[in-house]
């Protein structure tokens, strides 16, 4: 799923017969891409992270989320677009975040208490582009089998 796909260059990136991307298109985008990213034959649809997104009966791999807290900054809560988040993604998958270094940081911050490992690495352009990638994985969570009832 690309959070913010823009004119669907990620999905068109990762093309392949086995894969597919869900492109959204967030309602507080400054321009509607969304016919781009149709006659580019790719699939997508308009939303607002805001609120939650319906996902029954698919859950997602990987999420690519490019600008998307800098865009709704000033809209709603990132822990509330990142629980949502958690929700869409499968264990063990896998997020990419791609945003100035202090936002990333507040996002590392929130998924560290989500339990999620994550790394943060340099814009493909060097050290000293402001944008940076955080690149986080949703852990598996299992009981221990020594754990007890308290009941």
């Amino acid at each position: 799923m690309d959070m913010n796909a823009g004119l669907g260059s990620f999905a068109a990136a990762i093309q392949s017969p086995k894969l597919w991307v869900m492109n959204v298109v967030p309602t507080t985008a400054e321009k509607s891409t969304l016919g781009v990213i149709y006659e580019r034959g790719l699939i997508g649809i308009y939303h607002d992270w805001c609120e939650a997104f319906s996902t029954y009966p698919t859950t997602y791999d990987l999420i690519h989320a490019n600008g998307l807290f800098s865009l709704y900054k000033d809209k709603c809560n990132a822990e509330d677009i990142l629980l949502e988040m958690n929700r869409i993604l499968r264990p063990e998958g896998a997020v990419i975040f791609r945003d100035k270094v202090d936002t990333l940081i507040k996002v590392k911050k929130i998924v560290a208490g989500m339990r999620w490992d994550t790394k943060m690495v340099d814009h493909e352009d060097g050290p000293l582009v402001p944008e940076k990638i955080l690149i986080a994985v949703k852990q598996y969570w299992v009981v221990d089998g020594n754990s007890t009832s308290t009941q």
